[in-house]
């Protein structure tokens, strides 16, 4: 059945985060994520102190990359360490430590107050620590104490926006239980949102909206003017350039016609001329000679 694989997977990754917690302790451990690609498995663990997970020229890590590949099957594991920022917001890694702390004998009062100082100091919207077992020390009775600061989402769905870690802890006296409960500075609950605020906030939203679109309404009626500038521009100078061909044209035509008019009152100059050349040719004194020789 298919439900067994997906069981499987889950148990193999739970037993991957305890090994991973076990082997990562002193690094300040918080969470894994498995995330297949076509080539690789890439595994992202979040840690307080990524030096101490990556080891010695990454001695650690090529050692988390064969026992994860061998132990877990896990194909062609590439692990990727990242730094978690707050470690004082992070749930399992403050109670991981303070459960360190009371195994080497420091009071559960102070370690308690402590944690919840550094909790709100980092800015968290609530806390609730609960911290129940052997608290009064060798031959006393067990009990309970709750220490509690801001807001808290207890029931419901929202419930599961709150960060939650459950660590036990084993001193001399008897075993100590501790549940720590930390509401995120960035978390907006729905119940704890400000109708007011939104509203402020969706006003202003529409404003910028509107400021925008006058701005970009006024850079095309602007880009417009321009270019309208420039199609008047560009046809002027073409009217320009067409008068000035035409002035040319018309230059070059009263020239030919004057050219045409001057070479035929020429001509003409020249016909009435010729007639007045032409007179009669002289005689001669041989013909009248000759004549008068006939006549004797």
């Amino acid at each position: 059945m298919i439900e067994r694989t997906f069981i499987q997977k889950n148990y193999n990754k739970m037993e991957l985060e305890d090994y991973l917690t076990r082997k990562l302790d002193r690094a300040g451990f918080s969470q894994l994520e498995i995330i297949k690609t076509p080539l690789v498995t890439r595994i992202v663990l979040y840690v307080a102190k990524p030096g101490m997970a990556i080891g010695k020229s990454g001695a650690t890590i090529k050692q988390l990359t064969e026992v994860i590949a061998g132990k877990y099957k896990i194909d062609n594991p590439q692990i990727e360490i990242q730094e978690i920022r707050h470690p004082a917001l992070n749930a399992k890694i403050v109670a991981e430590r303070m459960a360190a702390m009371i195994e080497r004998g420091f009071s559960w009062r102070s370690i308690a107050y402590r944690v919840l100082k550094d909790a709100v100091d980092s800015g968290a919207q609530g806390v609730e620590l609960v911290v129940k077992g052997k608290l009064s020390g060798k031959g006393g009775r067990k009990r309970k104490q709750r220490i509690a600061f801001g807001y808290m989402k207890k029931r419901g769905h929202q419930s599961k926006m709150v960060d939650f870690a459950k660590v036990a802890a084993y001193p001399k006296a008897g075993a100590i239980g501790i549940r720590l409960k930390i509401v995120h500075p960035d978390i907006i609950f729905p119940d704890k949102v400000d109708v007011n605020k939104v509203v402020k906030e969706l006003k202003a939203i529409q404003k910028d909206l509107k400021e925008q679109e006058e701005k970009e309404t006024a850079r095309a009626k602007e880009k417009a003017e321009a270019e309208a500038k420039e199609k008047e521009k560009a046809e002027s100078a073409k009217e320009v350039k067409e008068k000035k061909e035409d002035t040319a044209e018309e230059k070059k035509a009263k020239e030919a016609l004057h050219k045409a008019v001057e070479k035929k009152i020429d001509s003409d100059k020249a016909k009435t001329e010729a007639p007045k050349q032409k007179t009669p040719a002289p005689k001669t004194e041989t013909s009248t000679t000759k004549k008068d020789e006939k006549k004797e």
